[in-house]
């Protein structure tokens, strides 16, 4: 069985290759035009979706077939064509420069799989099954997107905000821990469902601290 550690990595300008333009190969790089990566694309034709993309300079388009030495200078590579021999020789490229490659056509010979995942600003919530049933990771992620509903957006961005706030008014960190936990036992999530939720001033923000201060 295949092991795999799950890990975020930051992608704003990296290089990242994907060879291959067609559904597949489109569905690879809307999961990275979240990350400010530099998105190159290497084939004769692409979808009319990655065609605006490209348009909107979002994606770089080289319109012709996979080349050896196509990989020089990539952190990341999808080899996301329909043809097992030349995603074959997009895997040997990148394994022997030292870079990360995913198969679309085959699991046992990526160094990396694409989970399901569930956005919700600042939160994401990866579900992957190893490449054993990605129809069964894609229902696990429908469920946990009626589970963690858009107000997981706001409660998480106010968590950072007074992440960033507690910080810079705190200097002790074990202080700053009990703070932070304080927060997630309040009643946030309840207020924004609810729509009583308002983000908090700075004076709210320097009370809440003082109060929350003496207590802790």
């Amino acid at each position: 069985m295949e092991q795999y550690t799950p890990i975020f990595i930051d992608l704003s300008r990296k290089s990242c290759c994907v060879i291959g333009g067609g559904r597949v190969a489109e569905r690879k790089i809307k999961g990275l035009l979240h990350t400010e990566a530099q998105i190159t694309v290497i084939s004769p034709e692409i979808t009319s979706t990655l065609q605006q993309l490209h348009h909107d300079s979002r994606i770089q388009w080289i319109a012709r077939s996979y080349r050896n030495g196509d990989l020089r200078g990539a952190f990341l590579v999808y080899a996301a064509t329909d043809h097992r021999e030349v995603n074959s020789s997009v895997v040997r490229e990148a394994e022997e420069a030292g870079i990360l490659v995913n198969d679309a056509m085959s699991s046992e010979n990526s160094t990396f799989i694409t989970p399901s995942v569930v956005r919700r600003g600042r939160l994401s919530i990866a579900i992957s099954t190893a490449g054993a049933g990605p129809a069964a990771a894609a229902e696990i992620r429908d469920t946990l997107e009626q589970q963690f509903g858009d107000e997981y957006e706001t409660y998480i961005e106010f968590l950072y905000q007074m992440r960033m706030e507690v910080k810079a008014r705190v200097s002790s960190p074990s202080l700053r821990g009990k703070l932070l936990r304080r927060l997630t036992e309040m009643d946030v999530l309840e207020h924004i469902r609810t729509g009583q939720f308002q983000y908090w001033t700075e004076e709210q923000i320097g009370d809440w601290i003082s109060h929350n201060q003496e207590d802790v």
